[in-house]
């Protein structure tokens, strides 16, 4: 007996062709002996020709459910809702759509009715508690969640008229279609904790006290650090966060720098090393009591205290070199943009550095100079003594907020979270469910491998379990794993 290898087919093109190529080698020219199959088999079929009656992306299927599983999310006990899911990590689209997503990796979709009602009973029965509840046993155990990563983003909606929820608000993407606005809760390696919506023009500032609220109640937890960016500082904020006993570290404003940095500025002038940090504490108001607790005339920095500066919080603010010229590049931009308004060669809006005196356009030189004077510095606010965290810590952690922003692009990109073609609240909490499980498998699979959920499904989806028919005789084809995937599958057994 001869064996030979004719190939590897990927595609029923090209296992027709390896089936064809076969055929031919082993008759080798000769005739072939009419044993009559075509009248039993009827429809004229040659029995001999392979026929492909199913496929399945097999392996695609067990890594999500597997992490499905892993995660708790089979407590739901919900086959429509774990597809919907599924669907959006393999193929975000509409609802009704999913049913094809679903059947070409090889898994029978429930009936569209079955989805629909999915979204009801997500509402009805708290299935996002379920998840929020799993999403944390896993943070708790397989990581830490002392600090979590705060931060917001909108979803817009292709409609014309605004509801209760549905409003038109601030977009950093100049929209004007109605949104909602999403907060988004993460621990420090981004895996999703809490998620909520408010209406569309609700400020940021306001959101993050009731998501960090409901998550503190739910999981009964009170020694937690939230960080967020500077869009979510503001005097009741940070107070409600005190007050509730939590700790934070925001984001300062530049503009804030001055007054922090009175001493400093008197005893040091205005030179900085690169990565130099200075610790001192800042006013948690302009009144002049509060301003009086950092005494420029004194040369050592404040150290913060709780019980002795109740009119202030820490404030630690750090240069960097690399900061500084990417600031200063900005700022020379900014006054060339300014110069040539006034000169009359840019029509445009007022820009910054521009001032109007008697109807005579100007650059505003003091302004400019003060911001040269801070270009290089990041600020950061926080009730954190300093022996319970250093100013290097205090700043790493700050930095980590990458990582929700990263979850945010996952859900807008990878999962597609928008636009969104819902138009009832419930329907909405529903998708919001949906896309928070989604994230929570998506980054639970990135931990694991390494890999984006993109490259992840990308890799295996192809790999399909081919069922043939060959001579009234079923045969089951598995795919060759390429290298990345059984990198992908190896992670995910270790």
């Amino acid at each position: 007996m001869v064996i030979e290898h004719l190939g590897s087919a990927h595609t029923e093109a090209e296992l027709a062709a390896l089936m064809e190529a076969g055929r031919a080698k082993i008759h080798a020219g000769q005739g072939e002996l009419d044993l009559g199959f075509g009248s039993k088999h009827g429809a004229g079929r040659d029995p001999r020709q392979a026929v492909v009656t199913a496929k399945t992306s097999r392996l695609l299927l067990q890594v999500l459910r597997d992490a499905w599983e892993t995660l708790g999310f089979n407590a739901i006990g919900d086959e429509a809702f774990f597809q919907l899911v599924a669907a959006r990590l393999i193929e975000p689209t509409s609802m009704t759509d999913s049913a094809r997503v679903l059947g070409e990796v090889g898994l029978a979709p429930v009936h569209r009715s079955s989805m629909k009602r999915a979204l009801t009973r997500c509402v009805g029965r708290g299935y996002r508690d379920v998840v929020a509840a799993k999403c944390f046993a896993h943070a708790a155990t397989a990581g830490d969640v002392t600090l979590c990563l705060y931060d917001v983003t909108t979803l817009y909606f292709e409609a014309e008229k605004e509801d209760d929820l549905r409003k038109v608000g601030y977009s950093k993407e100049r929209r004007v279609d109605p949104q909602i606005v999403v907060g988004l809760l993460v621990d420090r390696h981004g895996f999703p904790l809490e998620i909520g919506c408010f209406e569309g023009n609700r400020a940021e500032t306001t959101t993050i006290i009731p998501i960090v609220r409901q998550f503190a109640d739910r999981h009964n937890l009170a020694d937690i650090a939230i960080v967020a960016d500077a869009g979510m500082l503001s005097a009741a904020n940070l107070t409600a966060l005190d007050q509730a006993g939590l700790r934070f570290i925001v984001g300062s404003r530049v503009t804030k720098a001055p007054a922090d940095l009175e001493s400093h500025f008197r005893w040091h002038g205005e030179a900085f090393t690169d990565g130099q940090i200075i610790d001192t504490i800042t006013p948690r108001t302009a009144t002049q009591a509060a301003r009086a607790v950092n005494d420029p005339r004194i040369k050592t920095e404040p150290v913060w205290d709780p019980d002795l500066h109740d009119q202030s919080w820490r404030a630690v603010w750090a240069y960097s070199a690399k900061r500084a010229a990417r600031d200063s590049k900005t700022l020379t931009l900014q006054e060339n943009r300014a110069i040539a308004v006034i000169q009359g060669e840019k029509a445009a809006r007022t820009p910054r550095f521009v001032k109007t005196t008697n109807g005579t356009r100007s650059l505003d030189e003091a302004s400019l100079a003060r911001a040269r004077r801070l270009v290089g510095l990041k600020g950061y606010v926080t009730n954190i003594p300093a022996d319970l965290a250093t100013a290097s810590e205090v700043i790493g952690n700050y930095h980590d907020l990458w990582r929700v922003e990263q979850s945010f692009r996952m859900s807008k990109t990878d999962l597609r979270a928008r636009p969104m073609f819902h138009h009832t609240r419930d329907a909405i909490e529903a998708h919001l469910t949906i896309v928070f499980a989604a994230l929570a498998v998506a980054r639970y699979l990135q931990n694991k491998t390494g890999l984006s959920i993109k490259r992840i499904i990308r890799a295996l989806r192809p790999l399909q379990d081919v069922q043939i028919e060959l001579a009234g005789h079923p045969v089951t084809a598995t795919p060759q794993l390429s290298d990345e995937a059984r990198t992908i599958l190896d992670a995910l057994t270790h």
